[in-house]
């Protein structure tokens, strides 16, 4: 983009954030709008932490002043129309502001299932700062104890963990998903079984292989869900987290492409329409491994996502690579991490995956409050490539190696790569080099290819 020329973000979420703040840095003397319909940009991810009471709401809510202070003007409207033709956006109050180059990041609205009562007084969903304080307001208000949380996605998970530590309350709370265990998308079922049998023996009900049929009510507010087989589970609070759907109204107003899980884009995040760019929960991503199509609605992608899109606008051709939806988790003291492919996914895809599970600890044997932590890596037999991997750990540092498998999956890196890794070493800080858990996995694999 050229000095003076106009840049339009709709949408103030983590891609719109990265996006404006990084091509302000690469280009001052443009001009930039961001658009929201929001009157609050959050950091989404700590959602959990506020209805728990460990934050409040205000302390995730990053301020407007990072923009003005970089010189970008924001405002809080909706954008209705966009005239492709003109290049110009129309807001509610009829207001047009013209562009020369358009961001769309319009994200996502939680899904609502077809479940007969789920709009009675006692059902939330989990995605904005005004869900959180809705479920904060009618837990102040209703003081609810026996709580059903739909869906083991790790946001619902962190939610449950940390409500059930609150030292002053004592809840009741029950997980209902209809895969077989927690976080099913992340974890294999060995890992995911381990994870439930923790978290039976740390207070939650796991209901796992269940799905709600019908949510029953009394004078208008929730009293229990009805699961497949008939059974019924009493509840004073239920939350919805079952997955998100891209929001679209505006791309298909203005007849962007769109696919399965929301806008086309090109590897440089280009639409279909030219000078029109989409990024973060509203656009469609390739998986990095399989190149196909998905979702691919976290913070981390959508925030490079942006700054590739800035880049593109500089006059820089750097390609976003595609996802490998990386994600850590903790729940109660456990920590967990994924990247990549699961074994059972892999074999879905159509690879032959070889797996190799291996126990390590976060300290030298003999060092005072070592903890122990698992590892599984999952290659493919043919090409001999990192596809996977997932951590469990009783200590928070090693599961951040969880960066490491994906740094080297990005490589493109294989058993025998992996084989030589040289991880550093400290008796306070790591396992002992010979323990060292990747290479183990690799030598492992190795045998087994």
């Amino acid at each position: 983009m050229k000095n003076g020329e106009r840049l339009v973000i709709i949408g103030g979420g983590g891609g719109g954030f990265a996006t404006a703040m990084r091509a302000k840095a690469l280009m001052p003397k443009i001009d930039i709008t961001l658009v929201r319909k929001e009157k609050r940009f959050i950091v989404r991810c700590s959602l959990p932490y506020v209805v728990s009471g460990l934050v409040t709401g205000e302390s995730i809510v990053n301020p407007d002043k990072k923009f003005i202070d970089a010189g970008i003007n924001v405002i809080v409207d909706e954008v209705t129309h966009v005239d492709t033709k003109q290049k110009k956006v129309r807001l509610s109050n009829a207001r047009e502001i013209p562009y020369d180059k358009l961001v769309m990041a319009t994200g996502a609205t939680p899904v609502v299932p077809p479940i007969e009562g789920s709009d009675l007084d006692g059902v939330f969903t989990f995605r904005s700062l005004s869900d959180a304080e809705k479920i904060l307001d009618f837990m102040e208000k209703k003081k609810p104890r026996k709580m059903i949380f739909i869906g083991a996605g790790f946001i619902t998970m962190e939610l449950a963990s940390n409500l059930l530590i609150t030292p002053s309350e004592r809840y009741e709370i029950t997980i209902v998903e209809m895969l077989e265990h927690p976080l099913p998308l992340m974890l294999d079922a060995e890992f995911g079984t381990k994870l439930q049998e923790y978290l039976t023996e740390k207070g939650l009900k796991m209901k796992m292989g269940h799905r709600v049929t019908k949510i029953l009510g009394r004078d208008q507010a929730v009293s229990a869900v009805v699961l497949e087989n008939n059974e019924q589970l009493e509840a004073d609070l239920i939350v919805l987290n079952v997955g998100v759907k891209a929001n679209l109204e505006l791309a298909k107003q203005i007849g962007l492409e769109t696919g399965a899980y929301g806008i086309k884009t090109n590897e440089y995040m280009e639409t279909s329409e030219p000078d029109i760019f989409a990024l973060g929960d509203c656009a469609e991503k390739k998986h990095f491994i399989t190149g196909k199509p998905v979702p691919g609605v976290l913070r981390g992608p959508a925030i490079i996502a942006g700054r590739h899109v800035a880049k593109k606008l500089a006059g820089y051709d750097v390609p976003f690579p595609g996802v490998l939806d990386n994600a850590v988790v903790r729940l109660f003291d456990k920590s967990i991490g994924f990247t990549g492919l699961t074994e059972t996914r892999a074999r879905e895809e159509g690879y032959d995956p070889v797996c190799a599970t291996v126990e390590s600890r976060s300290k030298h044997m003999m060092m005072p409050g070592m903890k122990p932590w698992t590892i599984k890596l999952v290659f493919d037999r043919k090409s001999k490539k990192l596809l996977g991997g997932q951590i469990l750990s009783d200590s928070e540092a090693p599961v951040k190696e969880i960066d490491t498998v994906n740094a080297l999956i990005l490589g493109g890196k294989t058993v025998y790569d992996l084989c030589s890794i040289m991880c550093a070493g400290q008796p306070d800080l790591s396992s002992e080099p010979s323990a060292e858990p990747i290479s183990i996995a690799a030598e492992q694999v190795l045998v087994k290819m």
